[in-house]
């Protein structure tokens, strides 16, 4: 396949432009060929897009800065080329009044993300991204909604060495975030021992495939040796070119009956098609799942993805290159607020956005195949597997891996059992960890360990379907409190689930600092977006396998006001709610919310239609 022969897109012929691909600009009125900036200048680009054009294949200013001792930053323009090798710039918000006060810099540090494909880990690498944690970043380790590692904290002095250590466990943090497809997702709990190894390999193989080719991660990183001028684009990045993608690509794969990584939520997914023996026969692809908006712009939205079609596994992975191509050519480039793919084909249509990737596959996909999800949360405790191993899911609040004083002691408890764990540890969609692999004869050792340092400790139903993601104090993006909120909302609505015998039911609860949706609140029947401090907005009505989107119910609830909000919901739940009815569900039929179909549909009919 040429990624870079120029082709038609639904709405005109594409221009080729040197070394952009084949993306539609306008070129200026000359008769000389034409520069890559001139370009993107006449096309009115993001500026984002002048950046990567700019980079050197991403390499930017960041060796240079990092020389740059007197500041514990880096550039603004470094600062988001930094996010394709993985990593975010952020400061403590809780002192950044305090030091402005005192004419001091912020106080830059780093949240470093690891790329790994299926979030699986051997003991031996787990010990050293432990000592990665207690080293350089703060005694902990962050499970992400992401299926991978997160360190928060590291100081710009400190980024080589952590990067070396990371590299020392074969792992990297190439792609892990930016305009690029980042960590794939597979589906973890692997009760389904031949699904799920399918569905790993899948995850691996297309991580593996979409992954930029740019030498610049090691080379500004790990001293690697340097590429001096005239690369061939061919060789350097042969599928994004030097502009890579419009914005962020999220890549996940599914083995029903669980939706632990909410398939219909991302970019691109591949849903496993099981034959009677649990055999993958082929896969559903769906297309066009994302999250994030902003408030106040009705042109931003979230959106649960569509079933594409289905393919063989012989062709899964064209499959997976070519929606991730058409969408390079096709995304806008203009504005990053409709940048992501599921604006691509509300903009061009479901149809002729199916209709290019077959032309690239070389082959029509089949009907989509029938598939059940039942959940979109994880399994908890000790399941075995077909194949006679056991797996024990451990439930960590925000994903949080450290020692919390008086209570569970994560970051020590993993450590002790890595040391002597003779499988592997699988993170999940959810923030939880799997110890995974666990010889039948192992069992009674590990649960010794788990028992020692009260690893199963604080999760009631409530808080086993709960997601939070960081926000305050390092995240910049955040409005309100989030992973240090959540725990005491909690605690208030254990209360009062518990006065209304609703203790046991499964109900998904998810928060965020703002809307951008890391912690996929608009698929939670029950979802806090950040609107100002202490303010949320309230949204309701997601289903519980992670296939509908939920509604707004209320504009900027203080949080002092949301247990009083929804404890009348609770009540009309429990006196009405039908057999195996779920809340998201129930709170539509009941009348007391719309019901979302899908994208712009999200804004329309908000707010309580009757009084709970």
């Amino acid at each position: 396949m040429d990624d870079h022969k120029p082709i038609d897109t639904p709405d005109g012929p594409a221009v080729d432009t040197p070394g952009i691909g084949a993306h539609r600009y306008e070129a200026p009125p000359t008769d000389r060929p034409i520069t890559e900036a001139e370009a993107a200048r006449a096309a009115g680009l993001a500026h984002n897009e002048h950046l990567k054009i700019a980079s050197r294949y991403l390499r930017g200013g960041l060796a240079d800065g990092l020389l740059k001792h007197a500041t514990g930053a880096i550039s603004e323009d470094d600062g988001q080329l930094v996010k394709f090798h993985g990593m975010y710039m952020q400061d403590d918000r809780d002192i950044r009044a305090e030091r402005t006060k005192k004419k001091l810099e912020k106080a830059f540090s780093f949240m470093i993300r690891l790329r790994i494909a299926g979030g699986v880990v051997t003991p031996k690498q787990w010990l050293i991204l432990d000592d990665i944690a207690t080293t350089y970043a703060g005694n902990a380790l962050r499970a992400t909604t992401r299926q991978t590692f997160q360190y928060h904290g590291v100081i710009k002095s400190n980024l080589k060495r952590t990067m070396a250590a990371i590299d020392s466990a074969l792992l990297d943090t190439i792609a892990a975030c930016g305009d690029v497809n980042r960590n794939v997702m597979a589906a973890t709990n692997p009760a389904q021992a031949g699904a799920h190894k399918a569905a790993l390999q899948l995850a691996k193989d297309i991580s593996d495939t979409l992954l930029p080719k740019t030498g610049a991660w090691r080379e500004i990183w790990l001293d690697g040796e340097r590429v001096v001028g005239g690369e061939d684009e061919a060789e350097v990045e042969p599928v994004y070119g030097k502009t890579y993608l419009p914005r962020k690509f999220k890549t996940v794969v599914a083995v029903p009956p669980s939706n632990e990584v909410d398939i219909f939520a991302h970019d691109l997914g591949f849903i496993a098609i099981l034959d009677k023996k649990n055999r993958v026969t082929g896969w559903n692809v769906t297309v066009g799942g994302g999250m994030g908006m902003t408030h106040g712009e009705t042109d931003t939205f979230p959106r649960t993805a569509d079933v594409l079609g289905f393919v063989k596994p012989e062709d899964a992975l064209k499959a997976a290159e070519a929606v991730m191509t058409v969408q390079r050519d096709w995304g806008n480039r203009k504005n990053r607020k409709n940048a992501r793919l599921k604006y691509t084909i509300e903009r061009f249509g479901l149809d002729a956005f199916r209709a290019e990737v077959e032309k690239r596959i070389g082959k029509k996909l089949e009907a989509p195949k029938p598939f059940t999800f039942e959940n979109n949360g994880d399994r908890y405790g000790w399941v075995e597997g077909e194949d006679g191993r056991h797996h024990l899911t451990l439930y960590v609040p925000s994903g949080r891996i450290k020692d919390i004083d008086g209570g569970p002691q994560f970051l020590s408890g993993l450590r002790r059992i890595a040391e002597v764990h003779e499988g592997d540890f699988r993170l999940t969609g959810n923030q939880n960890v799997i110890i995974a692999n666990v010889p039948a004869a192992k069992r009674a050792e590990i649960d010794a360990l788990v028992d020692e340092y009260g690893l199963t400790r604080g999760a009631s139903a409530i808080r086993r379907n709960s997601i939070a993601c960081v926000a305050l104090p390092t995240c910049g993006l955040a409005l309100a409190e989030s992973e240090r909120y959540l725990p005491d909302l909690l605690t208030e609505l254990e209360e009062s689930l518990a006065r209304h015998g609703l203790q046991d039911e499964p109900i998904t609860i998810r928060s965020t600092g703002c809307p951008n949706g890391c912690a996929r609140p608009f698929i939670s029947e029950i979802g806090l977006v950040g609107r100002g401090p202490e303010r949320y907005h309230l949204y309701l009505g997601a289903a519980f396998d992670g296939s509908r989107l939920s509604k707004l119910y209320r504009e900027d609830v203080l949080a002092s006001e949301i247990k009083d909000t929804l404890d009348p919901l609770f009540a009309a739940y429990a006196k009405d709610r039908q057999p195996g009815e779920h809340f998201g569900d129930f709170v539509i039929r009941a009348g007391f919310v719309a019901k979302t179909s899908n994208g712009p549909d999200f804004h329309e009919r908000t707010g309580p239609l009757r009084a709970a």
